[in-house]
């Protein structure tokens, strides 16, 4: 079980701005801290920190070496959906559109999008019976 992942971010703030309600929608609680913030799930949690300004010249892409990207549980295909929808109203880039929701092949429901840094994020919905 991961007790935790932090993430360095090229803008605080902005990430803070797509994460909060991005993460509420999936059921995480927020907890705002000096150094960042955490997005709590049972005893698991994802923290985003502000880079330091020495490091922010590299940028991050999901292809070079390190994270791809991050899949979270949907709790139905409608979740999905609404994460999409929400991702759409809110100016934010949902990847892979024109393949929506089946990008991944027939079986796989899934939302893909992309966060203020371009990491990659994914929600998936339980596979139907």
């Amino acid at each position: 079980m991961i007790h935790h992942i932090e993430i360095y971010v090229s803008d605080l703030e902005k990430s803070i701005g797509f994460w909060t309600p991005f993460m509420e929608r999936l059921g995480f609680e927020s907890e705002r801290w000096s150094g960042g913030m955490n997005y709590i799930y049972g005893d698991t949690y994802l923290c985003f920190l502000q880079a330091p300004p020495e490091h922010l010249s590299a940028g991050y892409h999901r292809k070079r070496v390190g994270l791809n990207h991050l899949a979270f549980h949907g709790k139905s295909r409608a979740h999905v959906d609404e994460m999409a929808a929400w991702v759409k109203t809110q100016g934010h880039t949902l990847l892979y559109e024109d393949k929506y929701p089946f990008a991944s092949g027939p079986d796989y429901y899934a939302m893909y999008c992309e966060d203020p840094d371009r990491i990659k994020v994914e929600v998936v919905a339980p596979r139907e019976a």
